[in-house]
């Protein structure tokens, strides 16, 4: 989605450490490596939709892996026995999916048709602060000045990165715009994901919002098949089959270990990497150049997003 989707540390800034838990010593350990797992399956995520829009429609790439992801969520969640949710709780799960489901796999699929992925993978470091923020805004939060300055500073830093890509001051390139929308989208499903989490469950909140936008997204699907049947090659939909497997579901799981076991706050941490392994993997599948561009704007979005996290995460004296 979770370059996803992708990430869900925004989660753990929502969902916060509990303080009469006792984990064992190993448990900060294990928790990392779980969550070390989840990142790496999210890093991908922008390569591989690099490599699927070479053959596949966005539209079928954004509509078809979502209705691959239900497709298996609806299979777990069925063994497992999961209880419906709420009648109030489906209106949130909507919002959910909106963002990580729909918007941000969307919004993605259609930018990387024009820009190499490690540009979008620079643009989208900004995702960790984007989600820290949207949770401030949801819960009411006062965070400290601080916050807004490192949040406001990566925010520029980013737009910067992008505009210097596209020509120029004044240039900014449209696939740009849809690149912030998919921050901005994912940002706030994170966001409405990490209060869920604590009432129907981590990886089920998930689940269940691929439940539910599973038929809007299977009649795009149709539509898509429909207009264009999809002609690829076995590479290309090896890339899709990743997206809608790992990227939209199995990646989730390990991420969600991770943060279950803990601490919360430590393993939160691991995704700020995971645009820096998104830049290398680009450059060593698909050939892409890594520019002094885009090694110091990576550094300085990844580095403002880790202190506005930091900074949000820290405790009232």
């Amino acid at each position: 989605m979770k370059d996803n989707s992708s990430a869900i540390l925004h989660q753990s800034a929502v969902i916060p450490p509990d303080p009469g838990r006792r984990s064992s010593p190993s448990g900060p350990h294990v928790g990392a490596g779980w969550g070390l797992l989840g990142v790496t399956a999210f890093s991908f995520t922008v390569p591989f939709t690099r490599v699927a829009v070479a053959g596949l429609s966005p539209l079928f790439i954004g509509s078809g892996r979502a209705v691959v992801a239900a497709v298996l969520a609806a299979a777990v969640l069925a063994l497992t026995r999961q209880r419906l949710p709420q009648l109030r709780t489906w209106a949130r799960l909507a919002v959910v999916a909106g963002g990580v489901v729909v918007g941000f796999p969307f919004l993605t699929s259609y930018a990387l048709t024009a820009v190499p992925a490690g540009h979008a993978a620079v643009v989208i470091a900004l995702l960790p602060a984007a989600t820290a923020t949207a949770a401030v805004l949801r819960t009411r939060e006062r965070p400290p000045a601080a916050f807004w300055a490192v949040m406001c500073t990566g925010s520029l830093a980013a737009i910067a990165f992008a505009f210097l890509q596209s020509g120029g001051m004044g240039h900014l390139h449209w696939a740009d715009l849809l690149l912030l929308g998919a921050v901005l989208c994912c940002a706030v499903g994170y966001a409405e994901g990490g209060l869920l989490a604590r009432e129907v469950g981590s990886w089920q909140t998930i689940a269940w919002a691929l439940v539910l936008a599973a038929p809007p997204m299977l009649v795009l699907a149709v539509i898509s098949v429909a207009s264009q049947p999809p002609s690829a090659t076995p590479v290309q939909w090896a890339a899709f089959a990743y997206l809608a497997v790992v990227s939209m579901f199995l990646g989730f799981f390990a991420w969600y270990r991770g943060l279950g076991i803990g601490p919360i706050a430590r393993v939160s941490q691991i995704q700020l990497i995971q645009p820096v392994m998104s830049i290398c993997w680009a450059a060593l599948l698909l050939g892409e150049a890594v520019t002094w561009t885009t090694i110091i704007g990576g550094l300085a979005v990844v580095l403002c997003a880790g202190a506005a996290v930091r900074v949000r995460l820290k405790p009232a004296p």
